[in-house]
């Protein structure tokens, strides 16, 4: 390979390293180049990271974990260390950094000490979901975890009433329940659930909020990570459609 086709120096920053949501084989080679370059990596969970590297194989430099209690702090000692000339990487446990973990602090700790923020694009759950999904992706809005008690209702009331695609994240113990008040407001509007991306056991189920519901109350209980998509400009003739067409399915990554 010719110098002038080499990748360019990784400069001392921030890099927000994207990893797999499921399957391994979902990393970059950028991200892998970063990870293996970086003298400290922060992250939500030392333990996950940790494993993670062990099954890239790529010796673990010094892990220091990132949380809600601990932002403002961990970005002074990893300002000190980018300025020392050292590179920095920042991983969620899965999926990219700053969607629904607190990296979004990190980040802006960093650009108000004036220290590089680096993004590594790679693996999303909320779009890996919504381009499968058969959802209008233009516009979304991405909403995240609905409030388990406090202002739940509230916030079905806001999302049912938008027009535009709306994704969202959901426990699998709670799925049935998030299924059940779609339901009660928007009975005929198209849904996607999507779970285990990436995994051995992926499956994507579509139809009717109420025939979603009917589906799920025949079957056990869902398993897994749950991004829900509620489908935007579709008419109620569409979804019945679109759900006898495209039924749960699984299928296996080799």
């Amino acid at each position: 390979m010719s110098e002038q086709n080499l990748p360019p120096a990784l400069q001392p920053a921030l890099y927000l390293v994207s990893t797999p949501i499921g399957n391994r084989e979902d990393i970059t080679l950028r991200a892998l180049r970063v990870l293996r370059s970086a003298r400290m990596i922060a992250c939500e969970d030392t333990r996950t990271t940790g494993r993670l590297l062990e099954l890239l194989q790529i010796p673990a430099p010094r892990l220091i974990a990132v949380h809600d209690h601990n932002e403002r702090g961990a970005a002074e000692r990893i300002a000190e260390h980018i300025r020392a000339g050292n590179i920095v990487a920042y991983c969620s446990d899965a999926g990219t950094p700053g969607i629904s973990d607190p990296g979004f602090v990190l980040v802006r700790e960093m650009i108000a000490l004036g220290i590089p923020v680096v993004p590594i694009p790679g693996a999303s759950a909320v779009i890996t979901a919504l381009v499968a999904a058969g959802a209008p992706c233009q516009p979304f809005t991405f909403v995240g975890f609905a409030p388990h008690k406090k202002g739940r209702k509230t916030f079905l009331d806001a999302v049912v009433q938008r027009s535009e695609t709306v994704v969202m994240f959901e426990s699998p113990f709670r799925i049935a329940k998030l299924v059940d008040e779609l339901c009660q407001r928007c009975p005929e509007r198209h849904v996607t659930i999507a779970r285990e991306l990436t995994k051995m056991y992926e499956e994507f189920i579509r139809g009717s909020v109420r025939g979603v519901q009917a589906m799920l109350a025949s079957r056990p209980p869902l398993k897994g990570e749950m991004v829900v998509i509620l489908h935007g400009g579709e008419s109620a003739e569409q979804t019945d459609e679109a759900g006898e067409r495209s039924n749960a399915g699984e299928t296996e990554i080799l």
